[in-house]
């Protein structure tokens, strides 16, 4: 996964959830707040590090689609894909943070420009493969995502703390 001579690439949170709205513009005079939401599924919160490069997309996009982390109506566990449930998908600038003293710093994170970029493939390849997977498909599942670089309230309910992080 993460190269250790030079540190992650990429960190990502997963996290089940029955229903997560994202708020993904606020409010403005003239219009309302837009949202996006899902109900049970995964939500993917995620990060890219400095030295992260677009080689590495096919394989975060591989995993995170098929680790067995996604629990069935009769406790067995699954990937989300197999769960046939939907996919939320989040930018958390915070996850590249480190503990300094009593602050916290974000000096590993990548530059926004090239963060942005990174996010938007992450996301077009988790489509591509959602569309292509037959049992998805059939079932409908969708894919919503949040704005890379902008702050957004999220409404997340779940059925436990079921919370992973996972390096590439």
């Amino acid at each position: 996964m993460a190269d250790c001579s030079r540190g992650p690439a990429a960190r990502v949170v997963l996290q089940q959830c029955l229903h997560a709205r994202l708020q993904v513009k606020p409010p403005e005079p003239d219009s309302e707040a837009k949202w996006v939401e899902i109900h049970r599924g995964l939500i993917i919160y995620i990060c890219f590090l400095k030295g992260a490069s677009e080689e590495i997309i096919p394989k975060m996009v591989n995993t995170l689609l098929n680790v067995k982390l996604s629990e069935t109506e009769d406790g067995k566990y699954v990937s989300i894909v197999d769960l046939a449930g939907s996919i939320l998908i989040i930018p958390q600038a915070t996850l590249g943070g480190k503990l300094k003293g009593r602050n916290m710093q974000y000096h590993s994170n990548i530059e926004k420009e090239i963060g942005m970029e990174l996010y938007s493939q992450f996301v077009t390849l988790c489509e591509q493969e959602l569309v292509a997977n037959a049992r998805c498909a059939k079932a409908g599942v969708i894919l919503r995502h949040g704005t890379y670089g902008n702050r957004q309230v999220l409404k997340v309910d779940t059925n436990g703390p079921f919370t992973h992080m996972i390096e590439f």
